[in-house]
């Protein structure tokens, strides 16, 4: 199958992460993953939830929304603090995979908050958010080590996701809207440096699959956050911009 943008059915669309996008938050990144645009913020607080008080553990806790202009139809802006049923499993999502390779411990008591806003969407939006987390969390870590507020590196192995799919009958990974929008199944996967799987998302959407194509789909997804794992560790390997 000839994908939309002529990719091979095992090639990530171009992936980047900008640094320090804004200039307030201890880490703030914007994760491109082909047209999909997604800022990520990290933000250090004092203090921990109620149910963290006084075990000297940190937390971190995670929000994800949509820009009214980031899809084809304006979406409407969640109002009064209410996330729509899509928006509360995504940040739950993030929030869950970033806590997975953080020490809580080395945080002591300080929540941070990781905020990912949906600019432009074409598929892969929590995947393109989960992946620039990452890099928006090292950051912010980076900023509280440097005022020595760690006990030590809390980070302890990388993050990364990807949506995987069969299109057509022809296994693929990071699908564009147009290609998951006619997926037979698709999933989001997301793994951390040491290989192992945080989460593993999939649905069959017009046709069963079976567990050989599930095995293909798995090791083009692993393949594929592999080479996002080197392309977060090229983007961190100079000093925060200014």
């Amino acid at each position: 199958m000839q994908r939309s943008d002529g990719r091979s059915p095992d090639q990530l669309r171009p992936v980047t992460f900008q640094r320090r996008f804004t200039k307030r938050a201890e880490g703030s990144v914007l994760a491109s993953f082909g047209e999909t645009q997604v800022l990520c913020t990290a933000i250090v607080q004092d203090g921990v939830p109620r149910f963290l008080k006084g075990t000297g553990k940190g937390w971190i806790t995670a929000e994800y929304s949509m820009l009214p202009s980031s899809t084809h139809e304006r979406k409407q802006r969640d109002r009064g603090g209410r996330v729509d049923g899509r928006g509360v499993e995504i940040q739950r999502l993030i929030g869950r995979a970033l806590r997975a390779v953080v020490d809580m411990k080395a945080l002591t008591e300080r929540t941070i908050w990781i905020d990912c806003d949906v600019i432009q969407a074409d598929g892969g939006t929590r995947t393109t958010a989960i992946s620039g987390a990452y890099v928006a969390l090292h950051d912010a870590l980076t900023t509280m080590d440097e005022k020595r507020l760690l006990k030590k590196w809390p980070l302890t192995t990388q993050l990364g996701a990807v949506s995987v799919g069969v299109v057509q009958k022809t296994p693929m990974v990071d699908l564009c809207y147009q290609e998951d929008s006619k997926a037979e199944s698709d999933m989001n996967l997301v793994m951390t440096g040491t290989g192992e799987f945080v989460e593993i998302q999939g649905a069959a959407e017009a046709a069963p699959f079976n567990r050989a194509e599930l095995n293909q789909l798995l090791d083009l997804g692993q393949a594929g956050i592999e080479e996002i794992f080197e392309i977060q560790k090229a983007a961190l390997a100079g000093p925060l911009p200014a």
